[in-house]
């Protein structure tokens, strides 16, 4: 390497040092150490003690909390994540027409992502309490509200209705990916007689794949990952905790409430692979419905 090249490769690792060093001591280290511990019988005050694949084997075969966790998270990301994606798209088709103060539409959308989670769920907290704001709305039209955050049956229905909340981030998303869309297609729809519908989706939609299909797999990761709603809203409700644990609030009270620390880590691996196992069936069907413009197939 000549004089130049080591200089600029020397400035390159001093700017990228804060990166690396941060990636292995606060990311690559604890997860090679959580590695080790899910081998072992670990309460975090005494040494560990080496048990194999002994937790592997019983969250699989003799833990149904470790099941009914994993079934809750599935249900939670299978609903909230396409519906998710369906409000953003929808809210951003309508923010995309030209109508009048469409940027305060668009800062209203938005501002509810920027609320910090604790905040956003206390608030839902107290809507949907039985006397809430939400039952008072349902009353008045004759339907009787059920006690969501307290009833095992409507936990996850409320949890799911809270995820809607944050649609605005896909929604700004899809609103950016719609402005670059080429007007001319539009235009030569119009003249082949296409109407609004027909344009909507053979041409708004495919030049969308890229970021539905971007929204869709942090959706998934999200939505595995789920854990203040389900901890502020229903930690004081047993019955109600119980129906909506998922995999993180399971994983944390193994940890942190009975120091099974080498049993939460086993928690996080397997999760780690089943949200691995779902991104890479994602990815699979790219090919299928996600069109890229330069592409060539």
């Amino acid at each position: 390497m000549s004089k130049l090249r080591r200089r600029e490769a020397l400035w390159f690792y001093l700017f990228a040092s804060p990166w690396i060093v941060g990636f292995l001591v606060f990311l690559l280290g604890p997860m090679v150490a959580s590695i080790y511990l899910s081998l072992t019988d670990w309460d975090s005050f005494t040494p560990p003690k080496w048990v194999g694949l002994q937790n592997y084997v019983k969250l699989l075969t003799d833990d149904p909390a470790f099941w009914k966790a994993l079934w809750n998270t599935c249900y939670y990301a299978a609903i909230s994540v396409p519906l998710g994606l369906v409000i953003g798209l929808w809210l951003a088709n309508l923010l995309n027409k030209q109508v009048r103060a469409r940027k305060v539409f668009r800062t209203l959308i938005y501002l509810p992502t920027l609320v910090p989670l604790v905040a956003t769920a206390m608030i839902f907290k107290m809507v949907l309490a039985p006397s809430g704001p939400f039952n008072k709305m349902l009353g008045a039209i004759g339907i009787p509200g059920p006690s969501w955050l307290l009833d095992p049956t409507w936990v996850k229905p409320a949890l799911i209705l809270l995820s809607v909340w944050g649609a605005g981030s896909a929604t700004v998303l899809l609103l950016a990916a719609m402005k670059g869309i080429p007007r001319e297609l539009y235009e030569a729809a119009e003249v082949d007689g296409a109407g609004a519908v027909r344009q909507f989706w053979s041409i708004t939609v495919p030049h969308l794949t890229p970021i539905i299909f971007f929204n869709l797999v942090m959706g998934l990761i999200g939505a595995f990952q789920v854990f203040s709603q389900v901890y502020i809203l229903t930690k004081a409700q047993a019955g109600a905790y119980n129906a909506s644990q998922t995999m993180v609030p399971l994983l944390f009270d193994q940890a942190f409430s009975y120091y099974h620390m080498g049993y939460a880590s086993a928690i996080s691996w397997l999760l780690f692979a089943v949200i691995l196992v779902f991104t890479l069936l994602a990815f699979r069907t790219t090919r299928r419905w996600v069109f890229y413009e330069t592409e060539v197939k």
